[in-house]
């Protein structure tokens, strides 16, 4: 398959996707532009007024993609019967706010970093787009680790072993000198 019908292919596949969105097809039908073009045009200039962060508008899109798209994604979540896709985005939005703060205190040195707002768009993407599972990933593999850490460094540990020792004192009828 040469590149040009590689390129066809997804084109017809993004047309048969909106044609799910009546408005889609209502604006560009006024606009006088194939759906699919129009749309890859506008996600292609999202992605460049991040690359170029003009008046800072790179770090509002960064941030309205960090919260728009896994926004729509969670309210969806919470519509659904199962609850594998409400642990996805609960993890999702544990791991934006955990780099949110990290992104505050650092803002200094993001400051140097060329590009930092576009490589947040990806990243950002790459955590809450259900195909990739990434917040599943970064959570295990950065957030938990140092959570236990600082849970277990603040003693919060002991204090649930704690609780759970009278709790299973009080459940067989053992005193545990607390009055209710």
């Amino acid at each position: 398959m040469s590149y040009q019908d590689q390129a066809f292919a997804v084109v017809s596949k993004l047309d048969k996707e909106l044609d799910k969105y009546p408005v889609v097809d209502k604006v560009f039908k006024q606009v006088g532009v194939p759906k699919s073009y129009g749309v890859l045009g506008a996600v292609g200039l999202y992605l460049f007024m991040i690359f170029l962060n003009f008046g800072g508008i790179g770090e509002l899109l960064a941030n309205l993609a960090g919260f728009v798209i896994p926004g729509y994604y969670s309210l969806l979540a919470l519509d659904s019967p199962g609850t594998a896709d409400d642990t996805q985005y609960l993890t999702y939005w544990v791991v934006f706010a955990f780099f949110s703060v990290i992104e505050f205190w650092s803002r200094a040195i993001l400051y140097w970093v060329p590009f930092y707002w576009f490589f947040k768009v990806i990243f950002v993407l790459y955590l809450g787009l259900p195909q990739f599972h990434g917040a599943q990933t970064v959570y295990k593999a950065v957030v938990k680790p140092i959570s236990a850490k600082l849970v277990s460094s603040a003693g919060v540990s002991s204090v649930a072993s704690n609780l759970k020792a009278q709790a299973e004192a009080a459940a067989s009828g053992v005193s545990t000198g607390v009055e209710i």
